[in-house]
């Protein structure tokens, strides 16, 4: 069968695929918090996190949906809103969402508060600093009185950043560049508490959970551009000091802190955690999901075969072998979890046609089950995506291997005549 007439075929599989997985769909609500934790835990089962997976399911679903942002009816969410800080030191269990940011550095200044209540934020990305010039300049002074002049310019300047400050209500600061120890001195001395050299990613989390806006002048700071939280303090985590902003007002980003015996541990949660997050996020947005445990691949084999024979042709050949490939998942599934696959995969799909597309593999009784009330859940987003990109793939090596074929099949002939492949010979050269 030429490769032209297998593409067009698996074309047609993978729309029909499409087509059927969106009939097979059911639809939620993201109000459905049971359900969404249950897609969470089906992502988590099989990890090295499984044990904690109700912990970690219930602090995603929580996450995203503080994240979450309704617009003409729908949700958007940007998970870069998330933030994980991974900690190690301490059980799994002492993970936990905070509604707000947390900060790996510290308050630059030990005379500063480290427990602010009511904090009004101010975000800076300015160093209070005396600004360097942009040119290399040399000054030359020959007159004692100059220096002390020119020093007490430098110290007049930092004290008027710091007046602004303070004039406005900021009683807390993060800086994304560097602080002056004279700067560091009055803010101290006033009782703002400041932290500096905060990465530009975490400021712009700090003004989603907290209202402010970042200012690049602190000339031009107003106290309409100062962000609000309940609580901003520094505290010992796993023996380092970390800066806590919590109990924001409805708050655009939020920090999952996770913490582990070890690193390993942590990062392992982090992988669990990256999983829960993105399924959670497609089902809210999308509203659809498929019961897993190989249900949708199996429903699809069966349906694609009964659609390759009202095809027909030769294309009707390659439909079947694209439903055939399918039950590799299911098959692969079974294997994983130690069962017979053939005699699995047989029992499955026998239940399935008898009893619907919710039929799928039960890896720990080893037969078939309703996965939908075990609560194996998949987001609809997820078949949808291998399908199409699978397909595009195999495609896209089809027409390769074609042009191979064809330019092989040239070759041989040769061209203008010549025997021995002579005329590509000479195009070669």
């Amino acid at each position: 069968i030429h490769p032209s007439i297998i593409v067009k075929g698996y074309v047609l599989a993978a729309e029909k695929a499409q087509e059927i997985l969106e009939n097979i769909a059911i639809r939620v609500t993201p109000d459905d918090e049971e359900i969404l934790m249950k897609i969470a835990m089906t992502s988590i089962t099989g990890k090295s996190a499984e044990s904690y997976k109700e912990l970690f399911a219930r602090l995603a679903v929580e996450a995203v949906k503080q994240v979450a942002e309704k617009k003409d009816g729908k949700y958007t969410i940007d998970l870069d809103n998330i933030k994980l800080e991974k900690k190690a030191g301490e059980s799994v269990e002492e993970s936990e969402l905070v509604r707000g940011v947390v900060i790996d550095t510290e308050v630059v200044h030990p005379r500063m508060p480290k427990r602010v209540e009511n904090a009004k934020i101010a975000l800076i990305d300015e160093a209070l600093e005396v600004k360097k010039t942009e040119t290399d300049a040399k000054i030359n002074i020959t007159d004692p009185n100059h220096l002390m002049s020119f020093l007490e310019q430098e110290e007049r300047m930092l004290r008027e950043m710091v007046e602004k400050i303070r004039e406005v209500g900021a009683n807390v600061v993060f800086v994304q560049k560097g602080i002056d120890d004279l700067a560091q001195h009055y803010l101290a001395k006033y009782g703002i508490m400041a932290v500096r050299r905060v990465k530009k990613s975490d400021m712009e989390k700090l003004a989603k959970a907290t209202g402010a806006k970042i200012v690049t002048n602190v000339r031009d700071l107003t106290p309409e551009d100062l962000g609000h939280a309940d609580l901003v303090e520094q505290r010992k985590v796993a023996g380092e000091n970390m800066v806590f902003v919590e109990g924001c007002k409805n708050p655009k980003a939020v920090t999952i802190l996770i913490r582990g015996g070890t690193e390993h541990v942590v990062d392992e949660v982090e992988r669990a955690l990256e999983d829960a997050l993105k399924v959670v996020k497609d089902v809210m947005e999308d509203g659809y999901i498929l019961p897993a445990g190989g249900a949708p691949e199996i429903e699809l084999a069966i349906r694609l075969d009964e659609y390759a024979k009202a095809v027909g042709g030769k294309e009707a050949l390659a439909i079947e072998a694209f439903a055939d490939a399918l039950k590799i998942i299911p098959k692969t599934l079974a294997e994983n979890a130690g069962l017979d696959t053939v005699d699995v995969l047989v029992k499955v799909i026998s239940e399935h046609k008898n009893r619907g597309p919710r039929i799928g593999i039960d890896v720990f009784e080893g037969g078939p089950a309703d996965m939908l009330e075990r609560g194996v859940i998949a987001p609809l987003r997820v078949p949808k995506q291998a399908i199409k990109s699978a397909s595009e793939a195999a495609i896209m090596i089809l027409r390769i291997d074609d042009v191979i074929a064809a330019k092989a099949s040239k070759s041989e002939k040769g061209e203008g005549g010549m025997p021995g492949g002579m005329g590509d010979m000479d195009m070669g050269m």
